[in-house]
């Protein structure tokens, strides 16, 4: 299986997996010349799926001064990274977001939050999905990291 095959494979199990978590997609392969995003999807925050983002660190928008305990939307912004196999924990695939990666991941984040949401004032954070596959019993091992 080459590179794209096995990238296409992990985005469709991710987004499979999110759906049965609740949440809603809301596009897939968001790219600008900038950066791109694997999958962009919708939770509300009174599910346990959803985490207040740091906003010193991203500069998100207003967080977490809401009045009541009525479920607010939040936008997730998701990189899925796959291995074909498991090489061990020092080459999870969680480990290639790096630094530059994760600043891209921003700035397309906070220009989607921007053009295409209009500047809505929602939450929102990015996760991590790592896709490990074993090919001998055919099943994929998927992890899920919230608010990195």
């Amino acid at each position: 299986m080459n590179t794209k095959d096995l990238g296409n494979l992990a985005e469709n199990i991710a987004t499979r997996y999110l759906q049965e978590k609740g949440y809603e997609i809301l596009e897939k392969n968001y790219e600008m010349s900038f950066g791109e995003i694997d999958i962009i999807a919708k939770g509300d925050s009174n599910d346990d799926h959803s985490a207040v983002l740091p906003s010193k660190i991203l500069g998100a928008g207003k967080i977490g001064d809401h009045k009541n305990d009525d479920a607010i939307s939040v936008i997730i912004f998701v990189e899925v990274k796959a291995n074909k196999k498991d090489y061990g924990p020092e080459f999870d695939p969680e480990t290639r977001v790096n630094s530059k990666k994760y600043e891209k991941l921003v700035k397309t984040a906070m220009y989607y939050m921007d053009r295409e949401l209009g500047g809505v004032d929602l939450e929102w954070r990015i996760d991590i999905v790592s896709v490990v596959f074993d090919k001998k019993n055919q099943k994929a091992k998927l992890k899920h990291f919230k608010n990195v």
